[in-house]
C-alpha cells in the first residue's frame, strides 16, 4: 500500500524517535539543534509540511500536523518545539503580499522565519517603509532562521502611538528582515526547552513596507484551509508539543519500572507496587485525553477551515480554552510522572526531569494563561470576547 505524505512523513519521524530522544542531552547543552540534525529534518520533510505544494511543500492538513508535533516532543521537546516554529513559516510570510511569498520559496520549500508576537518595539513609518528600534525575547531558532521579525507599535509623526483596532489598544505590525540584518542578543539560559535557543533579537533599521505585515489581524495572500486565522493553527500546535511532552513522561516512567527499579524503603519493585501502577494508570489516561481532546479540536478548526472559513473565526474561544486545558492536564500528567519516578528523577540528565522542566517551561507562553477559559465562558454566555488572557 502506498503511503500518502503524511503518514510517509510520520513514519519518518517515528523512524528518527529513538535517534532523537538520545540526543535530547546534547541538545540542550548546545542550546540549539545540532546542524546534522536540522539537514535531516529538512530531508524528512518537516520545514515544508505546512508549505503549499505549488511552492514546493507537503500541504498537510492540520490534525497530521499535530500529530507530527506531537511524536516530536516524544522524543524532544526543544526540537518539537524548534520545529513547530520552523514549519509556521509559510502562514507567517502569507501575510506578506503574494509577490513576496513567492520570491521566499522561488529557491525552495525549507525556509524558516523566527520572531517575537510581544510588540516589544516601535516603528515610525517613512518614505518606502519603516524606521524600526526594538529588542524582543523568546525568538525560537533565530541562529538557524532565515528571516526574523519582531512585532512593534506603530507611532504617529507626534510620537504617540496610532490608535489599533480596537479602543485603548495601539495600533502594531511585525517587521521582517533577512537574518543577516538582525542582531542577535545570547540570552537563553532558562529552566527548560533549552535546545530552542530562543536568544533574544535587536534591530535598529529601515525596514521597507513590503517587509511588515499585521500578524493579529492580517489578510492571507495564499489561498487554502491552512491560512485561515494562522493565530488558531499556531496555538493548537502549542497543545500538540504539550501532549507529546506528557506522552514522552510515560514512556520514560514505563522504561524506569521495567528496569527493576525499587524506590528507597519500598518494599516492593515499582512493577508490583499497586500504589505506583494506579499512578502509572491515571498518568497514561491524562496524557490520552488531553491528546484526543486536543486532535478532536483540531478536526472540528480545521473542518470548518475548509468548509467555512468566516465560521473558523467564532470557534477561537473553544481552541484557546481547548489548548489551555490540555497542556494543563499535560503538566500535570509529566509532574506524576516526575514524582513517580522517585531520587532519580531529579538528577541532570534524566529523561523525567527533562520533561518537568520542558513542561514547566511551555505553560508559561501566554496563549496557555488561564484567562482563556474565561474567554470561552464569556462566549458561552454571549458576552463579547475580547481574545485577552
Amino acid at each position: 500500500m502506498t503511503l500518502d505524505a503524511g503518514a510517509k512523513l510520520l513514519h519518518a519521524v517515528r523512524e528518527l524517535a529513538p535517534a532523537l530522544s538520545a540526543r535530547s542531552a546534547e541538545i540542550e547543552q548546545a542550546r540549539q539543534l545540532p546542524s546534522d540534525l536540522v539537514a535531516t529534518l529538512k530531508e524528512i520533510g518537516v520545514y515544508k509540511m505546512f508549505v503549499p505544494r505549488t511552492h514546493g511543500g507537503t500541504e498537510l492538513d492540520l490534525v497530521t500536523g499535530l500529530d507530527v508535533l506531537a511524536q516530536l516532543a516524544r522524543a524532544d521537546a526543544s526540537t518539537a518545539w524548534t520545529m513547530m516554529i520552523a514549519s509556521e513559516s509559510p502562514q507567517l510570510f502569507a501575510l506578506l503580499s503574494r509577490e513576496e511569498f513567492d520570491a521566499i520559496y522561488a529557491h525552495g520549500p525549507n525556509v524558516a522565519v523566527g520572531g517575537a508576537f510581544n510588540a516589544q518595539g516601535q516603528a515610525v513609518q517613512v518614505d518606502g517603509g519603516y524606521r524600526v528600534t526594538g529588542h524582543w525575547t523568546f525568538a525560537t531558532g533565530c541562529r538557524q532562521s532565515d528571516w526574523l521579525f519582531g512585532n512593534c507599535v506603530v507611532l504617529g509623526p507626534d510620537g504617540k502611538p496610532r490608535p489599533g483596532p480596537a479602543e485603548g489598544v495601539p495600533e502594531t505590525r511585525a517587521m521582517m528582515l533577512p537574518a543577516r540584518d538582525v542582531r542577535i542578543v545570547e540570552h537563553w539560559d532558562v529552566l527548560g526547552l533549552r535546545g530552542t535557543g530562543s536568544h533574544d533579537i535587536a534591530i535598529d533599521a529601515f525596514v521597507p513596507q513590503r517587509y511588515s505585515f499585521d500578524i493579529f489581524t492580517g489578510q492571507s495572500s495564499v489561498p487554502g484551509p491552512g491560512f485561515v486565522m494562522p493565530v488558531l493553527h499556531y496555538a493548537m500546535h502549542i497543545g500538540a508539543v504539550a501532549v507529546g511532552i506528557a506522552q514522552g513522561a510515560v514512556d520514560d516512567l514505563l522504561t524506569l519500572a521495567r528496569s527493576g527499579k525499587r524506590r528507597l524503603y519500598a518494599r516492593t519493585s515499582m512493577v508490583d507496587s499497586p500504589v505506583f501502577r494506579n499512578r502509572l494508570g491515571r498518568a497514561e489516561t491524562g496524557a490520552r485525553a488531553a491528546h484526543d481532546a486536543l486532535r478532536r479540536m483540531g478536526e472540528v478548526f480545521w473542518e470548518a477551515c475548509q468548509q467555512s472559513p468566516a465560521t473558523a473565526y467564532t470557534l477561537a474561544p473553544q481552541v484557546s480554552s481547548t489548548l489551555t486545558w490540555a497542556v494543563e492536564t499535560a503538566a500535570e500528567v509529566v509532574t506524576a510522572c516526575y514524582h513517580a519516578g522517585g531520587g532519580t528523577s531529579v538528577r541532570d540528565g534524566t529523561p523525567l526531569q527533562r520533561r518537568f522542566r520542558d513542561i514547566h517551561t511551555l505553560t508559561q507562553h501566554a496563549a496557555v494563561a488561564e484567562g482563556w477559559f474565561t474567554q470561552e465562558g464569556s462566549a458561552l454566555l454571549g458576552f463579547p470576547v475580547l481574545f485577552e488572557a
